[in-house]
């Protein structure tokens, strides 16, 4: 079945195509994981080349939206069994080791959401919403205290337990648990003296200069559904990003 493009037509051709394949991931018609239709079959559907329903797949892979697999086919990129764990979590030792990471949980528990969180999320201040506080520790070592806030309705139900229980990833929880899927973030970045209460999660001295991460993480058609705002230690560590 054709279908009838409604994307306006300024945008190239394969930047419609692009939009559609959006469309129904945004609408869950493929779900993470999942393989797509083929290229020959998603020409047929949009009445389009093959090439150009592979430019707008190309692209799609470039934005960490589908993977391709070599002699398998395309999929719906996941979190589920991501094994790009820098992609959104980018501190290094200072000479440039990996090095082990994990969690601990502080605080999981519903709230209000303050004028700042509101504006963050694109919600009515006052709406429901789950708070987080967590220690990422790297080889041990606490470096990061994050304070994560979500929309209540897209996540009813997240509790503590349910987060000490799952071994994976936040966002591959949010993807398997909530579906909701993060596929992109806008941070900024702030030195700051570490907040007394923050120090001593973090172990350092009081004032000692930390780097604030504020990052609003989006799902489908721009939707916000997450602000954190973490605080990195990096005196012995650094803020790793890659300029393509």
């Amino acid at each position: 079945m054709n279908v009838k493009l409604a994307i306006p037509s300024y945008q190239p051709l394969y930047g419609q195509i692009k939009a559609l394949l959006v469309n129904s991931l945004a609408s869950g018609e493929w779900k993470p994981g999942e393989m797509i239709p083929s290229e020959v079959e998603l020409a047929s559907r949009f009445g389009v080349s093959q090439g150009t329903v592979r430019k707008a797949i190309d692209e799609l892979a470039t934005d960490n939206l589908l993977m391709r697999r070599q002699g398998r086919g395309t999929f719906v990129a996941t979190h589920a069994n991501d094994t790009n764990t820098t992609r959104f979590l980018r501190l290094r030792a200072a000479d440039g080791s990996e090095e082990s990471h994990s969690s601990r949980l502080i605080r999981c528990a519903p709230s209000v959401a303050g004028p700042r969180a509101a504006a963050m999320l694109q919600i009515a201040e006052g709406s429901a919403v789950v708070e987080i506080d967590r220690l990422l520790l790297f080889a041990g070592e606490p470096l990061i205290h994050d304070h994560i806030v979500l929309p209540g309705e897209a996540f009813s139900g997240l509790d503590a337990a349910a987060i000490e229980a799952w071994e994976g990833s936040m966002y591959s929880l949010f993807e398997t648990r909530f579906g909701v899927r993060l596929i992109r973030a806008v941070e900024h970045l702030t030195a700051v003296p570490a907040p007394e209460s923050i120090a001593a999660l973090l172990t350092c001295r009081p004032d000692s200069p930390l780097l604030a991460v504020e990052r609003v993480a989006y799902t489908y058609d721009d939707a916000p559904m997450e602000w954190r705002v973490g605080h990195y230690n990096t005196a012995t560590h650094h803020y790793v990003t890659a300029l393509d």
